[in-house]
Protein backbone atom coordinates (compact mmCIF):
# COMPACT_ATOMS: atom_id res chain seq x y z
CA UNK A 1 0.00 0.00 0.00
CA UNK A 2 1.13 3.37 -1.23
CA UNK A 3 1.20 6.12 1.65
CA UNK A 4 0.72 9.50 0.44
CA UNK A 5 1.16 13.25 2.47
CA UNK A 6 -1.39 15.12 2.98
CA UNK A 7 -1.21 18.44 3.59
CA UNK A 8 -1.01 18.22 7.29
CA UNK A 9 1.56 15.69 7.33
CA UNK A 10 3.64 17.63 4.73
CA UNK A 11 3.49 20.32 7.17
CA UNK A 12 4.06 18.20 10.29
CA UNK A 13 7.44 16.77 8.64
CA UNK A 14 8.12 20.42 7.57
CA UNK A 15 7.59 21.56 11.12
CA UNK A 16 9.83 18.72 12.85
CA UNK A 17 12.49 17.95 10.41
CA UNK A 18 15.20 19.96 11.61
CA UNK A 19 14.35 18.56 15.21
CA UNK A 20 11.32 18.93 17.89
CA UNK A 21 11.17 22.08 19.69
CA UNK A 22 13.16 22.14 22.95
CA UNK A 23 10.02 23.18 25.14
CA UNK A 24 8.32 20.34 28.05
CA UNK A 25 5.87 19.75 25.54
CA UNK A 26 7.11 19.76 21.93
CA UNK A 27 4.08 17.95 19.95
CA UNK A 28 2.04 21.06 21.65
CA UNK A 29 4.59 23.25 19.98
CA UNK A 30 4.35 21.55 16.62
CA UNK A 31 0.59 21.63 17.27
CA UNK A 32 0.20 25.54 18.12
CA UNK A 33 2.32 26.10 14.86
CA UNK A 34 0.42 24.12 11.86
CA UNK A 35 -3.45 24.81 13.66
CA UNK A 36 -4.22 21.07 14.87
CA UNK A 37 -4.49 19.60 18.33
CA UNK A 38 -1.73 18.12 19.63
CA UNK A 39 -3.33 14.79 20.02
CA UNK A 40 -3.65 14.89 15.77
CA UNK A 41 0.14 15.96 15.44
CA UNK A 42 0.78 12.68 17.75
CA UNK A 43 -1.69 10.48 15.84
CA UNK A 44 -0.54 11.14 12.76
CA UNK A 45 3.17 11.01 13.87
CA UNK A 46 2.38 7.37 14.89
CA UNK A 47 1.05 6.86 11.35
CA UNK A 48 4.05 7.59 9.33
CA UNK A 49 6.23 5.82 12.08
CA UNK A 50 4.09 2.65 11.39
CA UNK A 51 4.23 3.18 7.46
CA UNK A 52 8.04 3.78 7.58
CA UNK A 53 7.71 7.28 6.26
CA UNK A 54 9.23 8.28 9.25
CA UNK A 55 12.14 5.65 10.38
CA UNK A 56 12.33 6.66 14.10
CA UNK A 57 12.80 9.71 16.39
CA UNK A 58 15.65 10.06 18.40
CA UNK A 59 18.09 12.83 20.32
CA UNK A 60 21.17 13.70 18.15
CA UNK A 61 23.60 15.23 20.59
CA UNK A 62 26.27 17.29 19.30
CA UNK A 63 28.69 15.47 20.14
CA UNK A 64 31.58 18.50 19.79
CA UNK A 65 29.68 20.51 21.74
CA UNK A 66 29.43 17.95 24.75
CA UNK A 67 33.72 18.11 24.63
CA UNK A 68 33.37 14.79 22.69
CA UNK A 69 36.05 15.92 19.96
CA UNK A 70 37.80 12.82 19.09
CA UNK A 71 35.51 10.81 16.66
CA UNK A 72 36.64 7.89 15.54
CA UNK A 73 34.39 4.76 13.48
CA UNK A 74 35.85 1.49 14.55
CA UNK A 75 35.39 -1.06 11.46
CA UNK A 76 35.78 -4.62 12.43
CA UNK A 77 35.60 -7.99 10.07
CA UNK A 78 33.25 -10.65 12.00
CA UNK A 79 31.72 -13.52 10.15
CA UNK A 80 28.92 -12.68 7.72
CA UNK A 81 26.44 -15.66 9.87
CA UNK A 82 27.17 -13.64 12.94
CA UNK A 83 27.59 -10.29 12.39
CA UNK A 84 23.56 -9.14 13.01
CA UNK A 85 24.01 -10.60 15.98
CA UNK A 86 27.55 -9.53 16.91
CA UNK A 87 26.38 -6.07 15.69
CA UNK A 88 23.17 -5.55 17.77
CA UNK A 89 25.32 -6.72 20.87
CA UNK A 90 28.00 -3.67 19.82
CA UNK A 91 25.24 -1.44 19.12
CA UNK A 92 23.95 -1.74 22.58
CA UNK A 93 26.97 -0.22 23.60
CA UNK A 94 26.16 3.13 25.70
CA UNK A 95 29.14 4.33 24.36
CA UNK A 96 28.55 3.62 20.20
CA UNK A 97 26.60 6.58 19.05
CA UNK A 98 25.62 4.05 16.10
CA UNK A 99 26.18 0.71 14.76
CA UNK A 100 25.37 -0.86 11.52
CA UNK A 101 26.90 -3.51 8.98
CA UNK A 102 28.21 -2.96 4.97
CA UNK A 103 29.60 -4.87 2.91
CA UNK A 104 32.98 -5.93 1.90
CA UNK A 105 34.71 -4.63 -0.59
CA UNK A 106 37.61 -7.47 -0.78
CA UNK A 107 40.46 -7.80 -1.02
CA UNK A 108 40.94 -4.15 -0.06
CA UNK A 109 38.70 -3.63 2.66
CA UNK A 110 37.61 -6.92 5.08
CA UNK A 111 35.30 -5.28 7.40
CA UNK A 112 31.54 -4.90 8.03
CA UNK A 113 30.96 -4.34 10.81
CA UNK A 114 31.07 -0.26 11.74
CA UNK A 115 30.34 0.76 15.55
CA UNK A 116 30.95 4.88 15.91
CA UNK A 117 33.02 5.90 18.87
CA UNK A 118 33.64 9.19 20.64
CA UNK A 119 35.66 10.52 23.13
CA UNK A 120 37.32 13.30 24.53
CA UNK A 121 40.48 11.82 23.07
CA UNK A 122 41.95 9.33 20.44
CA UNK A 123 43.06 7.63 23.35
CA UNK A 124 39.78 7.35 24.90
CA UNK A 125 38.37 5.94 21.39
CA UNK A 126 41.30 3.71 21.58
CA UNK A 127 40.24 2.02 25.28
CA UNK A 128 36.58 2.23 23.92
CA UNK A 129 37.59 0.27 20.58
CA UNK A 130 39.43 -1.99 22.85
CA UNK A 131 36.26 -2.59 24.83
CA UNK A 132 34.62 -4.08 21.61
CA UNK A 133 37.61 -5.82 20.24
CA UNK A 134 36.99 -7.68 24.33
CA UNK A 135 33.41 -8.08 23.88
CA UNK A 136 33.86 -9.86 19.89
CA UNK A 137 37.03 -12.02 21.57
CA UNK A 138 37.53 -14.26 18.78
CA UNK A 139 34.72 -13.68 16.75
CA UNK A 140 36.75 -10.64 15.69
CA UNK A 141 39.18 -11.16 12.76
CA UNK A 142 40.42 -7.80 12.48
CA UNK A 143 39.76 -4.09 13.14
CA UNK A 144 40.75 -1.00 12.83
CA UNK A 145 39.69 2.84 13.88
CA UNK A 146 38.99 5.20 11.34
CA UNK A 147 39.45 8.66 12.90
CA UNK A 148 37.34 12.02 11.53
CA UNK A 149 39.79 14.49 10.50
CA UNK A 150 36.81 17.52 10.18
CA UNK A 151 33.24 18.19 10.32
CA UNK A 152 30.25 17.22 8.15
CA UNK A 153 26.94 18.94 8.05
CA UNK A 154 24.74 16.35 8.42
CA UNK A 155 20.93 17.03 7.74
CA UNK A 156 18.84 13.86 6.15
CA UNK A 157 16.02 14.54 3.64
CA UNK A 158 15.13 17.58 3.61
CA UNK A 159 10.41 18.70 2.13
CA UNK A 160 8.87 21.76 1.76
CA UNK A 161 6.02 22.50 3.62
Amino acid sequence: MTFVLDDIDRRIVAATQAGLPLVPRPYDAVADEIGVTPAEVMRRIERMLEAGVIRRIGVVPNHYALGLTANGMSVWDVDDVEAERLGQTVGALDFVSHCYLRPRRLPVWPYNLFAMVHGVSRDEVAEKAAAIAALLGAASRGHDILYSSRILKKTGLRIAA
